[in-house]
């Protein structure tokens, strides 16, 4: 039986200007999405300038993405060989992905190089209002989904997808100058890449993205040093005050 992502592939070939559209709108968010990615790393957590530029990035990711052109859902097998759209899998592999970079986050705060690169990561959890961190969070984990694995997926054609579409992520990620948050875009990329290429869109790597996002920064942050004053976690509900 065919898998549910060739199914797709072939249901939805995209004409030769169609790519090409495509691809001059892939090149040019990816440039403006990663320069804003950068940019809002940059500025002091819990500042309203983050918060403006998080959703910036977010903005860009999702309407670049669907500029380009059509964004597709995707389908998978449930036990009974029937098409669904995939919920239940990709939320459970979200999970997975989070306890495997736990584990690794227990070994890598024991590491200084990994141990200074998330901790000034998790400062942007630990300060600030902790609804708008979980927001800019999913709106960007939505938008790099849209973007990366729909657009950039689809604008990268036949030719080892899966292998183009995490570089040119992970290249953009190196805009933050944070190896923790490069090497998490390689293995996740990878991993959203595959569930891309294995439903034939982007419902699954989404629902994955984000259960993944959730839980990370619901326990990441207690394993690595806290500012004075700030809440254990970002879901403590309390403005810190700047």
């Amino acid at each position: 039986m065919t898998d549910p992502g060739r199914r797709q592939r072939r249901a939805f070939v995209e004409s030769a200007a169609t790519t090409r559209r495509r691809r001059r709108i892939v090149a040019l968010v990816s440039l403006a999405g990663a320069g804003l990615l950068g940019k809002s790393l940059s500025t002091k957590p819990g500042s309203s300038e983050f918060y403006g530029l998080t959703l910036a990035v977010a903005g860009t990711w999702t309407v670049g993405g669907l500029l380009s052109g059509p964004v597709h859902r995707g389908w998978m097998y449930d036990r009974d060989r029937r098409l669904r759209r995939p919920v239940i899998a990709p939320v459970l592999m979200g999970v997975a992905a989070f306890v495997a970079f736990y584990l690794c986050a227990l070994v890598a705060r024991r590491v200084p190089v990994f141990e200074r690169a998330i901790s000034r990561v998790m400062r942007y959890a630990q300060v600030g209002s902790s609804r708008s961190v979980l927001l800019t969070t999913l709106l960007n984990g939505a938008g790099e989904e849209v973007f990366f694995r729909g657009a950039l997926y689809s604008a990268v054609g036949k030719r080892h997808p899966v292998a183009l579409s995490t570089a040119v992520y992970s290249l953009a990620t190196t805009s933050t100058r944070n190896p923790a948050l490069v090497l998490a875009s390689v293995v996740m990329g990878a991993l959203f890449g595959a569930q891309r290429r294995a439903t034939g869109g982007i419902q699954a790597p989404l629902l994955t993205h984000l259960t993944w996002s959730t839980l990370m920064l619901r326990f990441l942050p207690p394993l690595f040093d806290r500012p004075p004053g700030a809440p254990s976690s970002p879901w403590a509900g309390e403005v810190m005050d700047q």
